[in-house]
């Protein structure tokens, strides 16, 4: 085995060989890569560089009805869905072992694909690999229920898989989102089919293969590269795909809905937008560790972060002081080369992505908040804007509002607990919130006034598999992560057997 590669230098070497070998761009249907059935390619490009990395099968409607037609023909043949429990365990529990083992190729090949720094990429996989594990680690010690009847009645409640599952994963987090949706999925006894995002679709065909190393039955995980306007709506829109797993725009999550309507009335979770408000009162400690959280919180990943704290909270007494070292914080968390192991953030993901938030900075401007740091895109090759900081933003500012997915804080002040927990909630999103402070009965006021999926106190975001993770209001309905999420991936069947006196 090939030592880690530690250094800029390293991971420069193991691109180069990545490509030299030639990278896997064929679509992954009933076991086989195949081209597009029409022979259609997107251009994936490296976003730090602007090269052409590769040339990606582009799926359509044929390819999609082919990929469920396998899928079903797996889930009613049973190899998978009937299988038990604990060998289902062992095959997922054998796909994390060859995730590690490949872990610095995967973690390259989202760093390539969407410009993010190589560590965090890193990280990602070790999450991606946890999240495996747990679900593999659940799935045969959870119990069905035997309901209370008197002695002429038995009474069961079975969990059973729903059948063809369609994940639909984002750009950010390519292959740690891929992991929240197909894990607990294929460990609840589902055929999967995923339909990675068509910018960063790289790690999903390489896992792909592993997973048929893995063991996983032929049918049972198929990868669709393409756009979400072709394969994307030919999965919401088929009738014999059972459910719909999506992490993206709210927008987006509307019209898989809406196709979930028009077709079989499928399951549809999802995971949609944020625009996360992080509450700092003054009460709270050590505000150099808090200064360096909320800037974390916001600039990690480019921004590019569904619960982003993009919302900055700061009780007036304290703002100015606050906002200070906010700013400091930030200056040593500019973007750099993503294969360098020290840079903190990387390259937006692509042009589109890159013009939309430098029009947010132009538009905070216009608007008439106070810009105090960032603004303006680095020159040199490559999609790089460094953290932007806005302080006297209002809830009338389309910053202080929509969700700009990239590296721009909106600092709000406030003066009293309820103008905090009402400036937090005036928003169309619920995904997340931070709360900082000492107060043990402030704590337990404000979290419960939150309207949020999940609330943060004294930390942004550290949590782990053991708690589930989405948002409320338009940030959408479904929940990743914990037995919760076994749940949505099974239906519930009753049984009522009459016993004989």
């Amino acid at each position: 085995m090939s030592p880690a590669p530690t250094t800029r230098a390293d991971w420069q070497a193991l691109a180069a060989s990545l490509v030299e070998q030639g990278l896997e761009t064929r679509a992954y249907i009933d076991d086989a890569f195949v081209d597009a059935a029409d022979g259609a390619t997107l251009t994936t490009i490296n976003p730090a560089t602007g090269e052409t990395l590769a040339e990606v099968a582009s799926c359509d409607v044929a390819d999609a009805e082919a990929a469920v037609a396998a899928a079903r023909r797996a889930f009613e043949g049973g190899e998978w869905s009937r299988r038990a429990p604990g060998q289902r365990k062992a095959v997922l529990l054998r796909l994390a072992e060859l995730m590690e083992a490949h872990q610095h190729e995967l973690a390259l090949l989202d760093t390539l694909d969407m410009g993010k720094p190589v560590g965090s990429s890193l990280g990602d996989m070790a999450g991606a690999i946890g999240c495996l594990r747990h679900h593999a680690e659940s799935i045969d010690k959870l119990y069905g229920e035997v309901a209370p009847t008197g002695n002429d009645a038995l009474g069961l409640v079975l969990r059973e898989p729903l059948g063809v599952v369609a994940s639909i994963v984002p750009w950010n987090f390519p292959l740690m989102m891929t992991a929240w949706k197909i894990a607990p999925a294929l460990a609840a006894g589902n055929s999967v089919i995923l339909k990675p995002s068509e910018k960063s679709p790289l790690s999903a065909l390489r896992l792909a293969s592993l997973a048929r190393e893995a063991g996983l039955p032929r049918g049972v995980f198929q990868v669709l590269p393409g756009f979400g306007h072709t394969v994307g709506k030919a999965l919401a829109l088929s009738m014999d795909v059972d459910c719909l797993a999506f992490t993206g725009s709210t927008g987006v999550g509307k019209q898989l809905m809406q196709y979930a309507g028009q077709s079989n009335l499928k399951k549809v979770f999802l995971e949609c937008g944020g625009k996360s408000p992080n509450l700092v009162f003054a009460d709270c400690k050590d505000l150099d560790r808090v200064a360096e959280h909320a800037a974390g919180a916001i600039f990690h990943n480019q921004g590019e972060v569904c619960i982003a704290g993009s919302r900055l909270l700061v009780e007036n007494s304290i703002r100015e002081a606050f906002v200070d070292k906010v700013l400091a914080a930030a200056e040593r968390m500019q973007p750099g080369d993503p294969l360098d192991p020290n840079s903190f953030m990387g390259a937006m993901v692509d042009q589109a992505q890159y013009e939309r938030v430098l029009d947010y900075i132009r538009r905070g401007v216009e608007e008439g908040a106070t810009l105090r740091s960032g603004g303006k895109a680095l020159d040199g090759p490559g999609l790089f804007i460094p953290p932007t900081v806005f302080d006297g933003v209002t809830d009338a500012m389309a910053i202080g509002r929509e969700e700009i997915f990239g590296p721009v804080l909106s600092v709000f002040g406030f003066d009293s607990e309820d103008e905090a927990v009402r400036l937090a909630n005036d928003s169309d999103y619920g995904l997340a919130a931070g709360l900082w402070s000492q107060d043990i009965d402030r704590i337990m006021r404000v979290t419960r006034r939150l309207r949020s999926g999940q609330v943060f106190v004294n930390n942004w975001a550290d949590m782990d598999q053991t708690v589930p993770f989405g948002g409320v209001k338009q940030s959408g309905n479904g929940r990743d992560k914990s037995h919760h999420s076994l749940e949505e991936y099974s239906d519930l069947k009753s049984v009522w057997m009459t016993l004989a006196p």
